[in-house]
């Protein structure tokens, strides 16, 4: 979840900060071209008009900053924080979404689109020291045969080394530091958002929806604990397997009794229907 200090202590890694500033293409053009190092024409945002609310409804509390350049290759841009060791899976299923909002049931595979999903990290995911690691589906008995899906991942690290002419993005999404003029428009850019009114109130309602996808989320997962329990006929008794989920006897089992009787019901849907702070 994001960090819960306020819009003015954020930097432009906050999910929310860069959403902002980096849905403006004039923005993130230049940070795309230092990442890919080669020239794009011209970038257009996707689905500009979607409301936050929108999409907070839509996929959680992910702002996907979907872009396509001139060529039709499409881009999904994030930033992460989070050093917990899921930044491979959290792509993979990054660019399952990107497939989906992209490819129309009906078309010819051979119309996918190139695709890239980026993360920029504010750590060293990979411990090699790189401002930039790039990944292909190849063959693992021929390195250099490509398995062609047009699909590739690629990593930033803003503590990466790097050649000094090419410091100032990665200076500035690392520690705010301002020292050209690309830096000092996004400095700029960010600054003005947190003094707006209309970004504090946004800001808010990101922070509440992520509370209360992460709750929903660790209620999920008390369920399906406690439907395994029960599917595998565990010799384990209830009050240990409560105890060792963090959930009260009455919780458990309510869901065990919903597991029982609605087997048509899905772990989020009888989540839903638990009162979680009743016992508390």
């Amino acid at each position: 979840m994001a960090s819960q200090k306020p819009l003015s202590e954020q930097t432009i890694m906050n999910g929310y900060v860069f959403y902002k500033i980096m849905r403006d293409p004039k923005k993130l053009k230049p940070l795309l071209e230092f990442i890919l190092k080669t020239k794009i024409q011209k970038l257009t945002l996707i689905e500009p008009e979607k409301t936050l609310k929108e999409r907070f409804s839509s996929k959680g509390v992910r702002l996907d900053l979907y872009v396509e350049d001139d060529e039709g290759d499409v881009y999904d841009v994030d930033v992460q924080t989070t050093a917990d060791g899921s930044l491979p899976l959290r792509m993979r299923y990054y660019q399952s979404m990107l497939d989906q909002t992209f490819f129309p049931v009906g078309l010819d595979y051979s119309t996918l689109r190139k695709s890239f999903v980026i993360f920029i990290c504010d750590h060293d995911p990979f411990k090699q020291k790189r401002y930039i690691y790039t990944f292909q589906n190849r063959c693992d008995q021929d390195k250099n045969l490509l398995f062609g899906d047009r699909a590739s991942k690629i990593v930033v690290n803003t503590k990466g080394r790097i050649r000094k002419e090419l410091k100032e993005i990665l200076a500035y999404l690392d520690h705010g530091e301002v020292t050209g003029k690309f830096s000092r428009e996004l400095d700029e850019a960010v600054q003005a958002l947190k003094e707006s009114e209309e970004g504090a109130l946004e800001y808010m309602t990101w922070m509440t929806y992520g509370a209360e996808r992460e709750a929903a989320g660790k209620f999920i997962r008390n369920v399906e604990l406690i439907r395994g329990w029960y599917d595998d006929k565990s010799d384990l008794p209830m009050e240990t397997m409560a105890k060792a989920i963090r959930v009260t006897i009455p919780q458990f089992e309510n869901a065990l009794t919903l597991i029982k009787t609605h087997p048509e019901m899905d772990d989020a849907d009888i989540a839903s229907r638990i009162n979680w702070w009743m016992y508390k």
